[in-house]
């Protein structure tokens, strides 16, 4: 078990709230290592895994227009994805990822592969957070996973 999920999982239970995950590109992993917790009873709502961009707008609601200025993957959609979330699935926290942990999404020289995308609703704050990773697909969906519970960490106090 991953030992910083361990600690945000922790974190929202000794507070009392719920989590619910939007995911695209790390495809339900967060949910997973989310899951595996000994609080996950206490604190998991649920997610969607929202690979696809006709999920993100067809289930979530989040508008095409948006998605094709903005792409996929990318910090305003990523947005989108928490706010819809919190409309779907009753949750004090609502927490998105999209990003391009391999080639063949809407990478460019100034949005390489590697480049994630996070955003994390609680309590009225919306935190979001733009981080490139480097590695294998799987490491970098394993350092966003990481990204993600630090952000709960960070804001949890």
């Amino acid at each position: 078990m991953n030992s910083i999920v361990a600690d945000a999982a922790q974190r929202l239970a000794n507070r009392g709230l719920t989590i619910a995950f939007a995911e695209s590109a790390t495809a339900g992993r967060l949910m997973a290592e989310f899951s595996l917790t000994p609080s996950a009873g206490k604190i998991l709502k649920g997610g969607v895994v929202c690979y696809d961009a006709c999920l993100k707008e067809d289930i979530l609601g989040v508008s095409p227009t948006l998605i094709q200025e903005y792409t996929p993957e990318s910090a305003e959609v990523t947005e989108a994805l928490a706010r819809c979330l919190k409309d779907f699935i009753a949750s004090d926290v609502q927490l998105a990822v999209t990003g391009l942990p391999r080639s063949g999404g809407s990478e460019t020289p100034q949005k390489p592969v590697g480049t994630m995308f996070v955003h994390f609703l609680v309590s009225g704050k919306s935190i979001g957070i733009k981080e490139r990773f480097s590695g294998s697909a799987e490491e970098i969906i394993e350092q966003t996973v990481q990204l993600a519970a630090q952000l709960i960490l960070t804001h949890l106090l």
